[in-house]
């Protein structure tokens, strides 16, 4: 062989490389599916025998110590995974699937990250449709609490069948892995499963709920003064716009409402701080104290309202609490607000429907 074919020898082929990255990527796939899989079939039974044990005793109080025991035993040998506030994952998980084949069917493609999320969805029907959208449509976990926070069950149309026919629907859409959109996805407000105009019909919402949490809190008096809504802020090359902006003025302060039509996460509260910075720098007057921030969140099971405000003295905090509206009318307010804006959105859309025929 001649110096130039044994240097033409040591070149691998394009598509001999090719292929060998190919088995071994399949290879590694394959084993951490597994792996997942595996992890959650075990924590299914992990939670069944539990359940069993405690289902077995009459002692009160002996289901929270069994779990307090087990865990303080087998963490040093087999680590957090089996940590009580785990362990407590594991019991509800077998609670809320009972059916083991449908656990076998769904863990080939949810992970244990999915199921914490989906066992915690206390509709069960809501619940299912959310376990099969995942599993047909592969979402990973950030995907799923982004549909899930942005009520994607709520504005679809199985959302507003009889309890029966929607099972009818779902029980179909196991067998056959098939999604039809003019049956599951006929909702005009909410389409962006589908690619289409989601942004806008997403603002629509928000936008029906911000009137109505605005009209709320100037029904209230008590000071207010209607400010700006989608109040921008230019941060650099960046805008950012804040839902709605008051003026209170007993408290002599501006106050900034953003909503979040999911639960409250860490970033919120970094973002809102992120506002009353730039508010305070750019619209506070000399005259006026630090800005305040409400957070209006529309959880998947509960409303939630958090306070932030730039001075962390605690005298302050409890002044605001008692000029601001109590944080369980604004709750209140709230839910009912999201439920009449998606009423005056389905029914608007009925109304173009009929105008259409």
């Amino acid at each position: 062989m001649s110096k130039k074919e044994i240097e033409h020898a040591g070149e691998c082929p394009p598509r001999l490389l090719a292929d060998v990255r190919l088995l071994i990527t399949q290879a590694r796939v394959g084993v951490a599916s597994a792996v997942t899989s595996g992890i959650a079939a075990m924590y299914w039974a992990i939670g069944r025998r539990i359940s069993l044990e405690i289902l077995g005793s009459r002692r009160a109080g002996y289901g929270e110590a069994i779990v307090r025991t087990l865990s303080a035993t087998l963490t040093p040998e087999y680590g957090e995974g089996v940590s009580e506030k785990n362990l407590r994952h594991m019991i509800r998980f077998f609670e809320v699937f009972r059916d083991e084949k449908i656990v076998s069917a769904l863990r080939r493609q949810l992970s244990w990250t999915h199921f914490k999320i989906l066992i915690y969805i206390k509709d069960p029907l809501k619940r299912a449709f959310y376990a099969e959208m995942c599993r047909i449509e592969n979402w990973n976990t950030r995907t799923m609490e982004r549909k899930i926070g942005g009520m994607l069950f709520e504005r679809t149309a199985l959302s507003r069948k009889p309890a029966k026919l929607a099972e009818l629907e779902l029980r179909k859409l196991k067998e056959e892995d098939t999604l039809s959109p003019d049956l599951v996805f006929r909702d005009p407000y909410f389409l962006d499963f589908l690619g289409l105009k989601g942004a806008y019909q997403e603002k629509d919402l928000e936008s029906a709920i911000l009137r109505e949490m605005e009209a709320f809190i100037l029904e209230l008096g008590a000071g207010f003064t209607f400010v700006a809504r989608q109040k921008r802020m230019q941060v650099g090359p960046d805008d950012f716009y804040l839902d709605l902006l008051f003026f209170h003025r007993k408290l002599r302060r501006l106050v900034a409402i953003e909503l979040k039509l999911e639960k409250f996460k860490p970033e919120f509260k970094g973002q809102m701080e992120l506002y009353l910075r730039w508010l305070n720098k750019h619209e506070r007057q000399p005259h006026e104290e630090a800005p305040i921030g409400l957070i209006l969140c529309a959880g998947k099971s509960e409303e939630q309202v958090e306070l932030l405000e730039l001075d962390k003295s605690g005298i302050r905090v409890a002044e605001y609490l008692t000029e601001l509206p109590p944080r369980a009318a604004l709750e209140t307010r709230l839910r009912r607000a999201i439920a009449h804006a998606r009423e005056r959105l389905f029914v608007g859309e009925q109304m173009e429907n009929k105008e259409e025929k």
